[in-house]
């Protein structure tokens, strides 16, 4: 019996997309090498086995906590959907985890990493991944019939969370995008095309590389990624004073709880207040 295929079959039919069933498949296909190892059948699987196979993922590849819960996740799915088995949270809890703010520039280091891009499809999808708050999925995945110059916006089909939605589109990133539309033989389908296959779109990693070889050129430290411009446009945003909502509905978030992460990014007038410490001091005029 072909256990990976049966997963596969059954996370088909919860109707997710290729990028996530991929995904999904990840830590399945270790969980399923590591039962020939000790030449086990799913099904005479004890919870014990499956807590070695945690601790040996964890150990081997150096996985953090949060990347473990997606290991147990994809367990559960298993048991649950393949098996046919009940799952225990006890015997298998999810992992605690620390968060952390991710990295965002300044407004000024934003436009002179831009500015500086000296590749012109590069800086255009840097542009738009900025200036419309775009992931880089759906930056590759633009077709030329999403944008609309008429009402300066751009249609983003099947986003993150499965939804349509229209974003602004920039006048200095429509510019760029003309510019690169006319270089590049001006692609119909396809904004970004493969290189070798103008059928696909091209692919995330090729942008990923190119941003860390930029930074290599400017002689910044490597800490920027393609999502890091979607980071600073939310940041940037609230710091000029658009007010959570409104960005929740442009950034396309599912919860308000995602898009406050860009209150505590942001440099506001809220971070630069008088201190009550200080004021109470100097009140008192109290000496150093």
């Amino acid at each position: 019996m072909d256990f990976l295929k049966r997963y596969q079959k059954m996370i088909s039919l919860r109707g997710l997309t290729d990028h996530t069933k991929k995904n999904y498949c990840t830590y399945i296909k270790a969980y399923l090498d590591y039962l020939d190892f000790i030449n086990k059948y799913p099904s005479q699987v004890t919870w014990n086995d499956m807590r070695n196979f945690i601790e040996k993922l964890k150990k081997d590849r150096n996985l953090n906590d949060r990347t473990i819960n997606c290991a147990i996740s994809q367990l559960r799915f298993f048991t649950l959907y393949v098996l046919h088995k009940p799952w225990d949270e006890t015997q298998l809890p999810m992992r605690k985890f620390d968060t952390y703010l991710p990295y965002v520039p300044s407004q000024k280091e934003t436009f002179h990493f831009i500015s500086t891009i000296p590749d012109l499809k590069q800086k255009t999808m840097v542009a738009l991944l900025y200036s419309s708050g775009l992931r880089i999925s759906e930056v590759c995945n633009l077709r030329y019939e999403d944008i609309s110059r008429t009402d300066m916006r751009i249609h983003i089909t099947h986003g993150k969370n499965r939804s349509d939605r229209y974003v602004p589109l920039s006048k200095y990133a429509l510019d760029l995008l003309t510019d690169y539309w006319f270089q590049y033989n001006r692609p119909m389908g396809w904004l970004f095309p493969k290189q070798w296959n103008a059928d696909k779109p091209i692919d995330t990693f090729y942008l990923s590389r190119h941003i860390h070889e930029h930074e290599r050129r400017l002689g910044w430290p490597e800490r920027i990624t393609c999502h890091t411009f979607r980071h600073a446009y939310g940041t940037h945003l609230y710091e000029n004073g658009i007010d959570l909502l409104t960005i929740k509905s442009l950034m396309g978030h599912k919860s308000i709880n995602s898009t406050t992460i860009y209150v505590h990014l942001a440099v506001t007038t809220a971070h630069r207040v008088a201190n009550p410490f200080d004021v109470m001091m100097e009140a008192n005029d109290v000496q150093k």
